[in-house]
């Protein structure tokens, strides 16, 4: 009856993603897909570790350990395993936890829509691999074609962040599920029913970033758990919608009034779409075109804090109206008033010339130097409303003299303004000498040559391994 059914529906819109599905391997990925990819994941592992540090996550561990069950996979920074879809949770959660992971979806033109894909798609892979005993290519392979799905979708419905839901909770779900299936080996009927009951399992509000609550890390975790269940469900006989995508009330029409499916299916299985930005400095997005005009500052100028009387940012009216352009206040999460305020990274980067996660601590926030600085930033929304990622900041100084820059596009951007390969692993060295210590470089290096090297790997547990080692060591 399903061969049947699918049989009958050979033309929807999954059957042309389930076909795609079924004809990749590793060994077809184009090595620009892989390269990219493998970045990504060293980016994320570095940034589940340092997420141990953040406000909640202990709490988080501690429950999800508590709960028990399976000893499937590792829940990272840990040396327990749990059940695979408990393990997804809690990786995601910790790589989120300084909106410091991979970010913007690219498409064939560039054009990019703020997704954070990644941090889904790769807790994912990280914990099913280790239950499922994949390999690096397999798991690659995985992360390539769901991390493209969900990219395609994002295109496909559109994204405003701030029309008020949050896409980590609606195209992250299906991403995962996507690493999930195809790691687990499910049955093409199988894999269309997991896809149906994953877009049962899609929500999320961009009132949590408004808000600065710990929950603005819950909807790319719950999407990871959330596809690890579709996947499993599936495996186990429940049933979903026929077209999941492209139904009347599929996911498309679900989230969009004007869904393009042509987004999905054009280029498919030739060009692999994914975030495209790694970013340098942990904030918002919408904060870095005024922090990167901060930082060009700071060093064309050689400024100290004292020769800054004041600095005037210009944004677009919408970034200044929203969640990074509210006046910063500590607030009960730190870490997440910083990351979403451009008054913080602006005042942050005019003082140290950066900000890195050290910044985002109520230490350096209640810091008199800190606070003198932050009053000398005001913001206004003045530029041109197509010009979301653009960013002027105006500094002056106590000798009378104004200095002036622009930013169109902000560091990180794989097309327009990558960061070197040195660069994306000086972060990562970074990120684990916060979780776990400045003299554990030793073993931060052999775990990024184990990540440089990912698609040799025969076992993915030794990354838990290293990343628990490093815990231990703090």
């Amino acid at each position: 009856m399903n061969q049947q059914t699918e049989n009958g529906r050979a033309n929807t819109l999954t059957a042309v993603v389930l076909d795609h599905l079924e004809r990749t391997n590793f060994e077809s990925l184009p090595d620009a897909a892989v390269q990219r990819a493998k970045t990504r994941l060293l980016d994320a592992v570095g940034l589940i570790s340092a997420g141990a540090r953040a406000t909640g996550s202990q709490e988080l561990l501690s429950l999800v350990l508590g709960w028990g069950g399976r000893p499937e996979a590792t829940a990272l920074t840990t040396r327990t395993r749990v059940p695979a879809a408990q393990a997804a949770l809690t990786n995601a959660v910790l790589m989120r936890s300084y909106d410091f992971e991979p970010v913007g979806a690219d498409r064939s033109d560039g054009h990019q829509i703020p997704a954070h894909i990644t941090g889904t798609t790769a807790a994912v892979a990280l914990a099913v691999a280790e239950r499922e005993s994949s390999t690096g290519a397999q798991t690659l392979h995985a992360l390539i074609c769901a991390d493209d799905l969900a990219a395609r979708l994002g295109h496909a419905v559109g994204f405003d962040v701030y029309g008020g839901g949050d896409n980590t909770g609606t195209i992250n779900v299906v991403g995962g599920t996507v690493v999930a299936g195809l790691l687990m080996g499910l049955r093409r009927d199988q894999f269309r029913h997991a896809l149906g009951l994953a877009i049962n399992q899609t929500a999320g509000t961009i009132q949590n970033i408004f808000d600065k609550t710990t929950a603005f890390k819950l909807p790319i975790g719950l999407s990871a758990r959330n596809a690890v269940f579709s996947a499993e469900l599936a495996a186990a006989g429940w049933t979903g919608p026929l077209d999941p995508f492209g139904a009347r009330f599929g996911f498309l029409n679900q989230w969009s009034r004007d869904p393009d499916p042509e987004r999905i299916t054009a280029g498919l299985g030739e060009e692999y779409f994914a975030d495209a930005v790694i970013k340098p400095w942990p904030s918002c997005r919408a904060s870095q075109p005024s922090l990167d005009a901060a930082v060009q500052l700071v060093q064309q100028h050689r400024l100290k804090p004292d020769d800054i009387a004041r600095a005037v940012v210009h944004v677009p009216e919408r970034t200044a109206a929203g969640f990074v352009g509210q006046p910063f206040q500590v607030g009960e999460v730190p870490e997440v008033s910083a990351a979403f305020s451009i008054e913080f990274a602006v005042a942050t980067a005019l003082q140290h010339g950066t900000v890195r996660l050290e910044h985002l601590t109520e230490e350096h926030m209640v810091d008199p130097c800190f606070a003198g600085m932050l009053g000398r930033v005001s913001i206004v929304g003045d530029l041109s409303p197509d010009s979301d990622h653009s960013a002027e900041l105006e500094v002056h100084l106590h000798s009378g003299r104004k200095l002036q820059v622009g930013v169109s596009t902000a560091r990180g951007d794989i097309s327009f303004a990558p960061l070197t390969a040195l660069e994306v692993e000086q972060k990562f060295r970074r990120s684990i000498a916060w979780a776990a210590g400045a003299d554990r470089q030793q073993e931060a290096q052999s775990l990024l040559e184990t990540l440089t090297d990912f698609e040799q790997l025969e076992d993915i547990t030794v990354i838990g391994n290293a990343l628990a080692d490093l815990q231990a060591a703090r």
